[in-house]
């Protein structure tokens, strides 16, 4: 068993969640893919007409998927799984959320836009695959160094309503300001794209539509991660990663979801 107190050990944890993190991407993905299907699709025609070895071998990873993490679960510590709160808000309240979202994007916007710089001739050629000439020469970025990007000011009131799973702004690897992009971490590739991927959907959305599907999923799903923007995000960046080149269009991909409401099907969807 690992200890912090030993220094390898404590490289091969810090490895572990590296990989655990990843695993998180590709599950993310496969979940946003299979709210597609669920959307679209009843479950009789789906066990009717669906291709025999892929459902069986779909049900046996989604099975196999529970019983392990299922497993790792029971041996957390008591006392640190903490149950989920159910928690209404009024209208008034989630409007007033809405605006507090909208307007700390709009501020962060104009607090790094100064120092911010356009993506160099390699970033575009990279990502211009997947982006338009347009978004990438209309964004900006800025790649932090000994600073984060601070928690919204309405967070404490947020937590005292009992939301316990606020995005941890500080600890994520890239913010997306509308058309400026904030790195907490050291740019990759990776977090090029998933950056890239929500300056689309502020592109697509518009601000104030943005800010409320934001809202209006989290507050239905208590979860960053699980919030069909991030979640398209995700799933779209894990296409990205994979080893097989696949080039697509993001703008393409934001446009279908919203022109079909899918962003807001796949949280009512999650709705407990």
């Amino acid at each position: 068993m690992y200890s912090w107190q030993n220094p390898e050990d404590r490289i091969s944890i810090m490895q572990m969640n590296s990989e655990l993190r990843h695993a998180e991407l590709e599950l993310l993905s496969a979940h946003c893919a299979t709210y597609q299907l669920r959307l679209r699709f009843s479950m009789e025609d789906l066990a009717r007409f669906g291709q025999r070895d892929v459902l069986r071998k779909s049900v046996e990873a989604a099975n196999a998927l529970s019983e392990y993490y299922t497993s790792i679960e029971k041996k957390i510590p008591e006392g640190e799984a903490v149950a989920e709160t159910v928690i209404r808000l009024s209208e008034e309240q989630v409007l007033e959320a809405v605006c507090l979202v909208s307007s700390y994007l709009r501020e962060q916007r104009d607090r790094y836009l100064p120092s911010a710089v356009p993506l160099s001739p390699e970033l575009k050629a990279a990502m211009g695959p997947y982006f338009s000439p347009e978004l990438l020469d209309g964004v900006r970025m800025v790649q932090l160094n000994g600073e984060r990007v601070p928690c919204p000011a309405f967070y404490a009131e947020a937590r005292a309503l009992g939301f316990a799973n606020l995005p941890e702004i500080a600890h994520m690897n890239s913010l997306t300001f509308l058309d400026v992009l904030v790195f907490n971490e050291k740019l990759t590739g990776r977090t090029l794209f998933h950056a890239l991927v929500h300056a689309v959907q502020f592109q697509v959305l518009g601000l104030e539509r943005y800010s409320e599907l934001f809202v209006r999923s989290f507050v239905n799903t208590k979860l960053h991660f699980t919030v069909p923007l991030e979640a398209h995000a995700f799933s779209l960046e894990a296409r990205f990663s994979r080893p097989e080149v696949e080039t697509f269009s993001v703008e393409e991909q934001v446009r279908l979801w919203a022109t079909h409401g899918r962003y807001e099907a796949m949280a009512r969807a999650a709705h407990p």
